[in-house]
């Protein structure tokens, strides 16, 4: 089996899922819109609204977890698929910035680009965004899963914060899903490098 797969052929192999095929999830995806911070669309003419089967499961388990915990919560999916060619952009857009720690470098692959990754954050009972300290793909320290206490402590992010951060991860990791250190929103599906060695990457 070949170990990539084009994003004009996604559509017709059944590895794949459609965002829209599950339910009770928002879809707002960033790099197919100018908010984000290269400032323009970066996915057209491509559909990016795909995860590999085995993340989609784990998507449908999530929500089934939040709609237990935290009824009237509801998923929003900022990034899933995210193809290489598009991470080479990104990793450019940040060359020379000191900011490319914050990206996969495209050589070693992203987990978004397996379709094996997400960028989510949760939308309350009037569809308004949780209050998580940041916004996406804030590439500052306050965005670190990994120093929030000291933040906390500091009074840099407020109780209510970062027990939505928690909420977020919380759920996440019950339905298989890892967090990184440096971003909330970010999320992959399984071990990363178990991924990078048995599943095909989008090209």
């Amino acid at each position: 089996m070949s170990l990539s797969v084009a994003s004009e052929d996604i559509a017709g192999s059944p590895d794949f899922r459609h965002l829209t095929s599950i339910e009770g999830i928002a879809i707002d995806l960033r790099y197919a819109t100018p908010n984000n911070f290269v400032g323009r669309d970066l996915y057209s003419p491509y559909d990016c609204a795909w995860l590999h089967v085995d993340a989609a499961a784990a998507l449908e388990t999530f929500v089934a977890w939040l709609t237990e915990r935290r009824p009237g919560c509801t998923a929003l999916i900022l990034d899933a698929l995210r193809p290489q060619r598009v991470q080479q952009q990104l990793w450019d857009a940040l060359e020379g910035t000191g900011l490319q720690m914050y990206l996969a470098n495209p050589a070693r692959g992203s987990i978004h680009s397996y379709g094996m990754a997400l960028d989510i954050t949760l939308l309350d009972e009037n569809g308004k965004e949780l209050d998580m300290g940041t916004g996406f793909d804030d590439m500052t320290e306050l965005s670190h899963p990994a120093l929030e206490e000291g933040f906390l402590v500091a009074g840099k992010l407020t109780d209510q914060q970062v027990a939505n951060r928690r909420l977020l991860r919380e759920g996440m990791l019950a339905a298989g899903f890892f967090g990184i250190n440096t971003e909330w929103w970010h999320f992959d599906c399984g071990d990363r490098e178990l991924v990078r060695a048995t599943y095909r990457r989008v090209l």
